[in-house]
C-alpha cells in the first residue's frame, strides 16, 4: 500500500496513524513536541506557539550567560558553564524537534523568538560598551 501525506495507514497488525507532513502548511491541526499537544485547539496552539517563541528567546539569552559568569574557582566556573551549554542545547533540539513539525506559525515564532533574544543580547552588550552616546530608559 502507498502512503501519501494526509492518508491512512492499517495492516500489519498496526493502528491507524497519519503521515507527517513532508512540506510547509498553515493552520492550527498539527502536533508540535508532544502527542495531542496543542489538540487542533486554538487556544493552546498559540500557547504552543508562545512556548516555542520562549524557546528560541532563551536560547540567545544563554549564549551570552556562561562568557558573564564570576565563578570563585575555575572547577565552579567549568561546571556552571557546563550546566548552562547543556540546557542551552537541550533546549535548540526542543526547538528544531518543533519546527519539524513544518508549521509555517511555528517556523515563524522560532524565527522571531531568535532575532528578539538577539536583539537583547546586542542592545544590552552595546549599552553597556557606550554608556555616553545610547540613554538609558
Amino acid at each position: 500500500m502507498i502512503m501519501t501525506p494526509g492518508s491512512m495507514y492499517s495492516g500489519g497488525g498496526m493502528n491507524m496513524m497519519n503521515a507527517m507532513h513532508q512540506s510547509f502548511f498553515w493552520g492550527k491541526n498539527v502536533t508540535i513536541l508532544f502527542k495531542g499537544w496543542p489538540d487542533n485547539n486554538l487556544g493552546m496552539y498559540v500557547l504552543a506557539l508562545v512556548f516555542v517563541f520562549f524557546l528560541a528567546f532563551s536560547i540567545e539569552i544563554l549564549s551570552v550567560t556562561a562568557a558573564v559568569n564570576r565563578a570563585t574557582t575555575p572547577a565552579v566556573g567549568a561546571l556552571t558553564q557546563t550546566g548552562v551549554y547543556a540546557l542551552r542545547i537541550a533546549l535548540a533540539y526542543l526547538v528544531m524537534l518543533s519546527i519539524m513539525s513544518f508549521n509555517l506559525g511555528v517556523f515563524i515564532v522560532v524565527v522571531a523568538g531568535h532575532a528578539f533574544g538577539y536583539f537583547a543580547v546586542k542592545f544590552r552588550a552595546l549599552r553597556q560598551s557606550a554608556p555616553d552616546t545610547i540613554p538609558k530608559v
